[in-house]
């Protein structure tokens, strides 16, 4: 099965106060030390897996460079990242090539190198198309700034193009967030991924929230109920205008979902460089389903050499993964293909917990496929930890 490379560039223009990511801002006279510790990764690849006890996979079909911002490194800067990728690996014509873009790196030159890359996807930070609230959480652009590049692009021929939304930012309302949802839809670009707002200590706004603050303009951050309700309205108008929901977070036209991160929710190999990179591939001994490794999470032990972080993914294990991962789709899990896969005993398992959400409006069942409700998506990770525990107490 082909591969997903994905690449980390930890770099940004500014630190967003809702970002919980390994990114930050740096002097860029570091760049050019990540750059060439990065391609030594890549030119190691076949040892590293080796060591971590995973299959080798030579042929590739998607590329994904994820940030931070990986468009602050120079043209030249990701040519050597594409380079290298592509000596050691062999990347079909087709792949899909992905870039991660904060509005307003795209210059023309930005541009004209990313094509000779081979940039066939761009991905847009966007956040939000109400120009107070990007400016609240650290966004650079402005509204009018998006639609520029997104003009650039076509331009110049690209027109695979995704926009992150984020429900919950500081000062959004109902009117606010529905502003954006047309904004987005009115670009007509084929792919849209909405995120909620997560409150947790890995983000400046995240502990101010917690610890009931105000800086950050974390009091006029909407509360939980209204950001659901945002979610909702998003699944509602993004389906009306043909960009439909396949993922909990994820909306495309047809065609044009995104195949690198389905790799993710599939279960199929991918390959993790740079700093806070996770990769999974197929086990090579006997006994385990595949491993797990990712490499240190912030930048001063990845470019010091850090050991990467292994886990032994068991067949009991990868059953779980199937089922919560697979539960992110909209098309949920086929059953059949469980059984085929882990055998009817093991999946007889989750039969109670699925009967159980079924009847709590949190899953449909539909023949021999299961899959989230609406209301499900919401609260999903209790679903998740819910299938996580049946299996454990049945194992």
């Amino acid at each position: 099965m082909a591969l997903g490379v994905y690449i980390s560039v930890p770099f940004c223009r500014t630190k967003c106060s809702y970002c919980n990511f390994a990114s930050d801002v740096f002097s860029k006279t570091v760049f050019e030390t990540y750059v060439a510790r990065v391609r030594a990764d890549v030119e190691r690849s076949r040892q590293i897996v080796a060591q971590m006890g995973g299959k080798f996979e030579h042929e590739v079909d998607s590329i994904y460079l994820g940030g931070g911002t990986p468009t602050v490194l120079d043209s030249v800067q990701l040519a050597r990242i594409f380079d290298a990728v592509r000596e050691q690996f062999a990347v079909r014509a087709e792949a899909e090539v992905t870039v991660e873009c904060a509005p307003g790196t795209l210059t023309p030159g930005t541009v004209e190198g990313l094509l000779r890359c081979g940039v066939n996807r761009v991905s847009l930070g966007v956040q939000s198309f109400v120009d107070v609230e990007a400016a609240a959480v650290g966004r650079l652009h402005r509204h009018q700034t998006v639609l520029d590049d997104i003009a650039r692009l076509r331009a110049a021929g690209t027109t695979n193009i995704n926009i992150d939304l984020l429900a919950g930012l500081p000062h959004q309302t109902a009117e606010s967030w529905e502003a954006s949802l047309v904004e987005a839809a009115a670009t007509g670009v084929p792919h849209v991924s909405v995120y909620m707002l997560e409150v947790d200590e890995d983000s400046r706004l995240g502990r101010e929230l917690i610890a009931g603050g105000t800086r950050y303009h974390a009091h006029f951050v909407p509360d939980d109920e209204s950001t659901a309700d945002f979610y909702l309205a998003a699944c509602e108008k993004l389906e009306s205008v043909g960009i439909a929901q396949y993922e909990i977070s994820n909306f495309a036209r047809d065609r044009f979902q995104s195949r690198h991160n389905l790799k993710y929710w599939k279960r199929q190999p991918y390959l993790g460089f740079g700093v806070d990179a996770h990769s999974m591939l197929m086990s090579a001994a006997s006994g385990a389903d595949a491993v797990r490794f990712s490499t240190a999470d912030s930048l001063e032990k990845y470019v010091s050499g850090a050991p990467l972080l292994q886990t032994v993914v068991s067949r009991h294990a990868a059953l779980e993964e199937s089922f919560f991962l697979g539960l992110r789709l909209t098309a949920g899990v086929d059953l059949r293909d469980m059984s085929r896969g882990f055998g009817e005993k093991a999946v007889e398992l989750f039969q109670g917990t699925i009967s159980e959400f079924v009847d709590g409006g949190l899953i449909d069942r539909c023949g021999d496929s299961v899959c989230l409700t609406s209301r499900g998506r919401l609260l999903s990770n209790e679903v998740f930890q819910s299938f996580i525990s049946s299996a454990d107490v049945s194992a």
